[in-house]
């Protein structure tokens, strides 16, 4: 019988499907070799609320950003490439391919910030081809089973929980230095600022799997820095503050120079190992600006002409009086403008034949993300997955690429509602609102309201504003359920973050500042019991590692129907009560009940099947 192995073929010669499947056989078969992997590998590094302006090969005179502008120069850019204006639904739109609505992400807390589970990431589509996959950073779309990151496809990852370091799900007193985030759903210790540690991770991940000569490799580092609270070592922000950088901007751009040394070690990593040719290496940020523009900004005062605009920013600048820079868009995050939402995109791949590096101006977004890295891993296109974005691939070659219309919007709040700051996006329109139009072409500055003038122009883009909300409607109404009792997460640990409140005047204790303040609010949480028994829950007014007295004197937990209230302690940090619940989806509900009548909800709860 002829020898297997010597039917090796080169990678080039059969489909990316079967050079694995073939591989696996000449291994199994005992053969020393295999064929070579030539699907790419993929790292995607995404900063939160780093603004188009926060770059200094975009213009910027004062950041320091020498590695990110050597990309820049390296990289095609797309220079129209838009996200939602805020965290959450940007990332939900990155990770899916599909409108962030459409997935059930509008928001950034309430449980509004948790993508459904019946969602596929683009962790799932490359894992499934065969990719190792890690994740580092901040993931911002669910803390619990079957939410995260390791339940969406990731191998390995760690992770701060909820929106950012300090944040209410994330593990009590982090402060960005020598923190403890989640290590595959464990919680571990670390030594050294929030944004090293993530890119050491995503380093030594990278080094193992070229030591392990496997599939390749998919990474994705998504940064909570520049995100606030603005903590950075002075000798970082220092030199900022010392050239007339107002505060909090100083630590701002700092925590981005930050970013830009360690995406010079990535690129270090890259060349050291030899694979940085055959590396799809993407930087983006998440949403414009949050720190990087004052309000005194002359983009951000409308009324004058563009001309007028960049004009009184440079004698501002030659006078010493500085207040940022936002490439002459409007807005900031969170805004409909465009400097809410358009953002750095920056894609080098030397081995992809995209042709040199350039601006691309064609009109892009977050939900062509995933599309593209199938594309990239020789993946055919899921039509069950029914996706909202397309592969960019082509039009980076020289392919047709069709005129679109794109929405993005920004909700925060429990439901959405029509035409909430909005913006219908095609290459020449910009229609905000509904009601207000701008020729971005002439006016990128978004200054002059052209609505009046063309009523056709406004009514048609009306009409794809309305089929956009039909096409993305389907989930609002609908609830994510946390799960508690699962195999995967027990105890499940349960935070305020993701209450419902009531209505939306009631606001969610975000971060570990607002719980430590004691609020007296509540809100409910849906959860789903995977298996009927007896159940252990412990309340906590601040989390467990604060060791904190409850400053109540009964506790009160509802599950559906059943409602059960012991007495707290005098000094206790938490209260234990039991239940025996039957599977399924349910509310619960908690109250601590001072002496004085004050009544305030347990900020965290541990869920524990016996």
């Amino acid at each position: 019988m002829a020898n297997p192995c010597n039917r090796q073929p080169r990678a080039l010669d059969v489909p990316a499907p079967l050079a694995l499947a073939l591989a696996a056989l000449l291994l199994a078969a005992g053969c020393a070799t295999a064929p070579v992997d030539s699907r790419p590998n993929i790292i995607l590094v995404m900063t939160d609320d780093q603004g188009y302006g926060e770059v200094g090969a975009h213009g910027n005179s004062m950041i320091r950003t020498p590695n990110l502008d050597a990309l820049h120069a390296e990289s095609v850019r797309l220079t129209n490439f838009h996200v939602d204006p805020t965290c959450s639904p940007t990332r939900s739109a990155l990770i899916t391919g599909r409108y962030s609505s459409r997935t059930g992400v509008w928001h950034t807390i309430m449980g509004r910030s948790i993508v459904h589970r019946d969602e596929t990431s683009f962790a799932d589509v490359l894992a499934e081809a065969g990719y190792a996959t890690g994740f580092f950073g901040k993931w911002h779309l669910g803390d619990n089973s079957p939410y995260r990151p390791i339940d969406r496809g990731f191998h390995e990852a760690v992770y701060h929980g909820g929106g950012g370091v300090g944040q209410t799900p994330d593990y009590w007193g982090n402060d960005y230095f020598d923190d403890t985030y989640w290590h595959n759903g464990e919680p571990t210790a670390y030594e050294g600022y929030c944004t090293d540690v993530f890119f050491d991770n995503a380093l030594r991940f990278i080094e193992q799997q070229q030591a392990e000569a496997g599939s390749p490799f998919f990474v994705y580092v998504a940064t909570n820095a520049p995100h606030g609270p603005f903590l950075v070592d002075e000798s970082y922000s220092k030199p900022y503050a010392d050239q007339g950088v107002p505060s909090p901007m100083d630590k701002f751009y700092g925590m981005i120079e930050n970013i830009d040394d360690n995406m010079g070690r990535l690129a270090a990593k890259l060349d050291e190992l030899g694979i940085a040719n055959n590396t799809l290496l993407i930087f983006m940020t998440d949403n414009g600006s949050a720190a990087g523009v004052t309000n005194t900004h002359p983009t951000q005062r409308v009324g004058s002409t563009n001309a007028e605009l960049l004009a009184r920013a440079a004698k501002e600048e030659s006078e010493g009086a500085w207040q940022g820079f936002n490439a002459g868009m409007r807005g900031r995050k969170g805004s409909e403008y465009d400097g809410g939402h358009r953002v750095p995109f920056f894609l080098r791949w030397p081995d992809g034949n995209l042709g040199a590096p350039r601006d691309v101006a064609n009109l892009a977004a977050h939900i062509d993300v995933l599309p593209t890295f199938a594309d990239a891993a020789g993946t055919p296109p899921r039509e069950d997955l029914d996706w909202d974005g397309t592969s960019l691939l082509p039009l980076l070659r020289g392919g047709d690429w069709d005129d679109r219309t794109l929405v993005v919007h920004s909700q925060r709040i429990r439901f959405p509602e029509r035409w909430r700051k909005s913006s219908v996006m095609t290459e020449q329109h910009r229609l905000v609102n509904g009601q207000e139009l701008y020729d971005i072409q002439a006016d990128p500055g978004q200054l002059t309201d052209i609505s009046g003038e063309n009523p056709e122009t406004v009514a048609a883009l009306r009409a794809e504003y309305d089929a956009w909300w039909e096409h993305i409607g389907d989930r609002f109404e609908q609830h994510v359920h946390l799960d508690i009792g699962s195999d995967a997460e027990n105890p499940a640990r349960i935070t305020a973050h993701d209450w419902l409140p009531p209505d939306d005047s009631v606001q969610v204790p975000w971060n570990q500042g607002h719980v430590s303040r004691a609020p007296a609010v509540n809100g409910t949480w849906n959860i789903q019991v995977t298996q009927a028994g007896t159940y252990e829950f412990e309340l906590y007014q601040r989390d467990e590692p604060a060791n904190f007295p409850i400053e109540a004197n009964t506790a009160t937990l509802r599950i559906g129907e059943l409602e059960e209230t012991v007495p707290v302690e005098s000094g206790a940090s938490s209260a234990t009560i039991k239940m025996e619940l039957p599977a399924g989806k349910t509310t619960m509900h908690s109250r601590f009940l001072a002496e004085d009548g004050t009544e305030r909800g347990a900020f965290y709860i541990y869920a524990k099947r016996l």
